[in-house]
């Protein structure tokens, strides 16, 4: 069993940067490939961004390519994901997720989440 809890969101002007925490217990932690998704009001869940056990691989959505970062630290048990240049549209409630096996995109191959953080990008 993994509990996540995240942390570090916020309000921010766009242009602005926020960087997001996701701490798991437990002491399985890099046994497993993480993702943060996040979901806008009346929208569904959408990938944002994911790493793989080792921190060697990591993949984006287009969306925030080029924007957003994401890392872990193993030796914490977190996951962060580092989000500059700010736009209105990046507005959600932000997830971290994790999972046994191979970093990938689809949220429902997930099997554990946090409660979420809430993102919310002024113009």
């Amino acid at each position: 069993q993994v509990q996540l809890v995240e942390s570090g969101g916020g309000l921010v002007q766009a242009g602005g940067s926020l960087r997001l925490s996701c701490t798991a217990s437990g002491r399985t932690f890099r046994s497993y490939a993480m993702g943060w998704f996040r979901q806008a009001p009346g929208k569904e869940r959408e990938f944002v961004a994911t790493i793989s056990w080792s921190g060697g691989t990591s993949m984006y959505a287009d969306s925030v390519k080029g924007r957003f970062t994401i890392s872990r630290d193993n030796a914490k048990n977190t996951v962060y994901l580092q989000m500059n240049s700010l736009k209105p549209e990046d507005t959600a409630v932000y997830y971290c997720a994790a999972r046994m096996g191979g970093s990938i995109s689809i949220d429902d191959e997930y099997d554990y989440w946090g409660q979420g953080t809430q993102v919310t990008v002024s113009p």
